[in-house]
């Protein structure tokens, strides 16, 4: 599973290595299924604060369309985990059926 993170101007190299292993962690489970993952991450207000990170992930699974899940937080972290549990639920809700057929 190969893992991009696309966050201009929003995080350092070092949250770049973080937010790797948040993903490989969260995803691992269906580490075996997925091609590629893609993280993109924004500051939609910019310094007027509130809730202004947004995350964006897409998923790869192996022979299937593409799946995404997003989600806006205070924080990058905030917006990366609650994107990182919409995809696991998709992503269960996906393999679960295929796994029924």
């Amino acid at each position: 599973m190969q893992i991009q993170i696309n966050a201009p101007r929003i995080a350092s190299d070092d949250f770049a290595e973080i937010a790797e292993e948040r993903v490989r962690g969260a995803l691992s489970p269906y580490a075996e299924r997925l091609t590629r993952i893609e993280v993109h991450l924004r500051d939609l207000n910019a310094d007027k604060g509130g809730i202004d990170k947004h995350c964006l992930i897409e998923a790869r699974p192996r022979g299937l369309d593409p799946v995404t899940a997003e989600h806006d937080g205070e924080r990058i972290q905030d917006a990366l985990r609650g994107a990182l549990d919409k995809l696991g639920r998709v992503l269960e809700k996906r393999f679960g059926r295929l796994d029924t057929r």
